[in-house]
């Protein structure tokens, strides 16, 4: 097959001015580069055509013998004898870099496009940000302030409900910028979550401590205890209960981060025993000792 004209590979005429062939081949060099066509078979070899057609339309010396000799002006071999297109080339204005040709075509002149590489998306960046424990536990959002150099940005982070502490939350997007056009990399967020004063947390379950008196764990009784999403709620204390016993409140736990279903909630009682002693609650004490001498230990120790 014979080869195309070079004028017309490049859409010149044979009159035109070395600027605007210059011009010409920056503009379809641009639009062919396998980089820009990645899926594109043909990109190369269309790519290859240009640039050899540039090759010699792109040096004078070169441009006036094609002019009076057609093809073949340098014999069998081409234009090429000793090279590749795509391994630097001369033209009118001495060697051309193709990162001064596709440039802008990667995000900016010069620097902009990797020597070499197809675009790439950006790193992904990290943060980490402390919530408060309800935000953790019933979900919400929570704001988070990034420095971008000399930019501050600030980003708002929903949190799933019963996320757990350490947890990671990706953002799509918000990480380093890509180039090449490439998208940016995503902010990997690690929650941690602040303690708080009254409840912890035992995977989906919830423990509280609940002191109660020698006589309300002895007699039975109905306090209120705490709970993260209800408010207080009246909890019965059967009689006899020893101090350390774990009372079930169903369903007042933490969500499930994928079912939604609530753990429970466990109330621990804690038996406290008052500091000091007035004369008359002293008398009652030792009257109880007297009435009631089982020893908790009697058999505790015994083989």
């Amino acid at each position: 097959m014979s080869k195309r004209d070079y004028y017309e590979v490049l859409g010149v005429s044979r009159t035109a001015a070395a600027d605007e062939i210059r011009k010409a081949y920056k503009k379809l060099a641009r639009q062919y580069h396998p980089d820009v066509k990645p899926s594109d078979p043909n990109a190369a070899k269309t790519f290859a055509e240009i640039t050899e057609a540039w090759e010699v339309l792109g040096d004078e010396e070169k441009r006036k013998k094609y002019d009076q000799f057609g093809h073949g002006f340098q014999g069998a071999g081409g234009p090429f004898p000793g090279g590749h297109p795509f391994q630097g080339f001369q033209g009118a204005g001495g060697q051309i870099d193709l990162e001064d040709i596709l440039g802008g075509m990667f995000g900016g002149g010069g620097g902009g496009r990797q020597r070499g590489g197809r675009p790439k998306k950006g790193e992904d960046t990290r943060a980490e940000i402390t919530v408060p424990f309800a935000v953790a536990a019933e979900g919400g959002e929570h704001g988070l302030t990034l420095q971008q150099g000399n930019r501050t940005e600030r980003l708002t982070v929903r949190i799933p409900a019963g996320i757990d502490h350490g947890q990671t939350i990706r953002l799509a997007g918000q990480g380093s910028p890509g180039s090449g056009g490439a998208p940016a990399g995503d902010l990997l967020v690690t929650v941690q979550i602040a303690p708080h004063p009254w409840f912890r947390r035992d995977g989906s379950h919830l423990l509280v401590d609940v002191p109660v008196t020698p006589s309300e764990a002895a007699l039975g009784a109905r306090v209120d205890v705490p709970t993260l999403s209800e408010g207080p709620v009246v909890l019965n204390i059967p009689a006899g209960t020893s101090s350390g016993a774990r009372l079930r409140l169903r369903g007042k736990g933490l969500k499930h981060p994928k079912t939604g279903e609530r753990g429970d909630q466990f109330v621990v009682l804690k038996i406290s025993v008052p500091t000091s002693l007035s004369d008359d609650a002293r008398l009652l004490y030792q009257r109880l000792a007297e009435v009631c001498p089982d020893n908790p230990r009697a058999s505790l120790w015994k083989s």
